[in-house]
């Protein structure tokens, strides 16, 4: 199961087994017979990023990547033209791989000579400005795609500052997280020729995209820039950022690109740290996807990884998927980044229809994600679902608890927190195990939706058996929900007690000065004999 720490630029665990083939099944991938020459070991590029980006299971891979294609296919038809180029997010797969379907969505079934991948370096290895793995293969998962040798000894050829450079393409994973959605979407054999920037000049993007003009001319090629956006800042500021660099990218004017940069960069954002963190490798796609023969460009989704159930709202990382085409008329209308709905000015009733479908969703997600590791997607209508409120999910097996987390904080639509803390509840509660596939049958569903926290001057402003509590006393705290004390048949102070104890503190930590209290009323609410429980 995966345990999400960053958005953006950090790692993701995963159960993973990496699939230990390579001349086997580049042999096979490449052609479907044996070749002529054989790859040397040093020249395949091992896969670093299964069980990391994405799940390093080929079974689980390809699941999740299959499910974010047909949920991709829901939202929109393919355009009719032909794809030129593609810009794609490349953040761990649980935040930006719906995003990127979008994208790959567009390519599905179709076939191409070459794919040229590009991203700019997040590691800073190698001493290439342009770092091209001109040999062998890239391994993923899924088995090793053949690298194109005959384009990529072409750019090698025409600067000197494009080499074949290994050590560029260490631990970089803008390159690598884009092979399995190629794998899975391209039609028959393709040849891939990996390109990491270690300079994101305009200079050199001049450079690299005339070398691949050149180089691609004669073959049935598609450029992939993998970049994600805003890093860092606030949700709301993310989406103002992304929405000025993606309308940048659709100019299709490179310099409008680096003005957007320049402008967005300069307005003293909170924790704003780039606006897109592969900026290289966009401007090559925007100059060469008209030379290649793209009149149109289309922004076919934008997200940003608050948009996620396990995302948090004041630390971000936007996602945005671009195609650049040739075709006939006028480009279709691109995706427009809404405006975030203002907050609720008084909380709205659950029904017992709510409630219940918000059982049935919790449900749901735990058993998809358990069976394909990915959230599945709900189109939520009602206001009462959508409102931004606070909740825990609790798990009990035969009157036992199993697993329980929350999310405190009215910060983001009660069904994507409820998706989140049923998951977390499932497989990252620490005191537990992970739930497993053939046990969840025997879980019992408890869900509580938060009022707001409301802090107290005094402890006798708590109510036990009405209130849930918080505690925080310096870096510790820990959460009491309201029904766990008149379920364990303890007083006030008693629950204080137990409370401080949970938080890593002393008993009497509840009685020294500099210890805040937050109080919050719950609704509370668990399956019903009606609720279908199976898998």
């Amino acid at each position: 199961m995966l345990e999400n720490t960053q958005p953006g630029g950090m790692n993701m665990k995963m159960k993973a087994s990496f699939v230990a083939s390579l001349v086997i099944i580049l042999l096979l991938t490449a052609c479907g017979a044996p070749s002529a020459t054989t790859p040397s070991p040093e020249d395949i590029h091992s896969c670093q990023g299964g069980g990391m980006w994405f799940p390093g299971d080929p079974e689980q891979l390809a699941a999740m990547v299959d499910s974010y294609l047909a949920d991709a296919a829901k939202d929109a038809e393919k355009i009719k033209g032909e794809p030129i180029a593609l810009i794609v997010p490349h953040a761990g797969y649980i935040y930006s791989g719906w995003v990127a379907a979008c994208a790959y969505r567009q390519i599905e079934g179709l076939d191409y000579d070459t794919v040229v991948v590009i991203g700019d370096t997040h590691a800073g290895s190698g001493t290439a400005a342009i770092a091209v793995w001109a040999r062998g293969a890239y391994e993923t998962p899924l088995g090793a795609v053949p690298v194109d040798e005959e384009v990529a000894a072409a750019l090698l050829a025409a600067d000197s500052r494009i080499l074949f450079d290994r050590a560029g393409h260490e631990s970089e994973h803008p390159v690598e997280n884009q092979i399995p959605f190629l794998q899975r979407v391209i039609s028959g054999d393709f040849k891939v020729v990996p390109i990491v920037l270690h300079d994101d000049s305009l200079e050199v993007a001049e450079v690299l995209s005339q070398a691949l003009v050149e180089a691609l001319a004669d073959r049935k090629a598609l450029i992939v820039a993998s970049t994600d956006l805003a890093h860092w800042p606030s949700y709301d500021d993310a989406r103002a950022s992304d929405a000025a660099m993606l309308a940048a990218v659709e100019t299709m004017e490179p310099q409008a690109l680096l003005a957007a940069d320049r402008e967005w960069m300069g307005k003293g954002i909170p924790d704003l740290a780039t606006t897109m963190c592969s900026k290289g490798s966009v401007l090559t796609a925007m100059l060469a996807a008209p030379q290649l023969g793209a009149n149109q460009v289309t922004v076919l989704k934008y997200a940003n990884s608050g948009d996620v159930p396990i995302g948090e709202r004041d630390r971000v990382v936007g996602y945005g998927a671009v195609m650049f085409w040739q075709g006939e008329g006028n480009s279709p209308t691109s995706f427009v980044i809404p405006t975030p709905p203002g907050p609720v000015a008084e909380a709205i009733p659950l029904t017992a229809e709510d409630k219940e479908e918000l059982l049935v969703m919790a449900r749901q997600t735990i058993a998809h994600f358990l069976e394909t590791g990915v959230f599945p997607h709900f189109a939520v209508t009602q206001p009462s679902l959508l409102q931004e409120e606070g909740a825990f999910v609790t798990l009990n097996k035969h009157g036992e608890l199993r697993g329980c987390i929350g999310h405190l904080i009215s910060d983001r639509p009660l069904y994507l927190v409820v998706q989140n803390v049923a998951v977390s509840a499932a497989v990252a509660d620490q005191r537990f195990p992970p739930v497993s596939k053939e046990e969840l049958s025997d879980l019992e569903i408890e869900i509580s939706v938060l009022s707001p926290l409301e802090q107290v001057e005094s402890v006798d402003q708590i109510q036990v058996g009405l209130h849930g509590v918080i505690i925080r006393r310096g870096l510790n705290q820990a959460v009491y929900l309201p029904q766990v004390a008149p379920e364990q048949g303890w007083g006030r102070e008693e629950m204080l007690e137990n409370l401080c104890l949970k938080a890593g503190l002393s008993k009497e930590a509840w009685k020294k000065e500099g210890t805040r209290f937050y109080v919050f009323t719950a609704e509370v609410f668990e399956e019903g004999s009606t609720t279908d429980r199976g898998n």
